[in-house]
């Protein structure tokens, strides 16, 4: 499985960004997807996440509200719909994968063995 990450750009306080993953090598579907972000200087965190295309969504308290992830099945993609962007959304945004993945590890990054490049999203004041 390959992913592509892309979306991500500079933004003001307030604003939206759409990012997508593009999956190929494997129907996006038959995976355990999720995002996590890393901001400078700190460790990797989990931002959301669905397990193999069920209808339940995981999200980190922080974004909860205001961040929505979602399955293209006709692009095979998975987007992370971004709304009211904080200052402290700023960061690296990593999309991950797995085939194998434990349910009750979908918000541990160990857990996924596919990850995308990273696209840079900055909030400013």
């Amino acid at each position: 499985v390959q992913l592509q990450a892309s979306g991500g750009g500079l933004v003001q306080a307030g604003d939206s960004l759409r990012l997508s993953c593009a999956v190929s090598g494997r129907t996006s579907s038959a995976l355990t997807v999720a995002w996590f972000r890393q901001a400078p200087g700190k460790e990797r965190e989990f931002v959301a996440a669905n397990f193999r295309s069920g209808s339940s969504l995981h999200y980190t308290d922080s974004v909860k509200g205001r961040f929505t992830l979602s399955r293209d099945r006709a692009k095979n993609t998975i987007d992370l719909q971004m709304n009211n962007l904080m200052p402290e959304d700023t960061a690296v945004y990593y999309c991950a994968a797995s085939s194998r993945l434990i349910y009750s590890t979908i918000r541990v990054s160990s857990s996924y063995d596919a990850w995308g490049q990273g696209t840079l999203v900055t909030v400013s004041s």
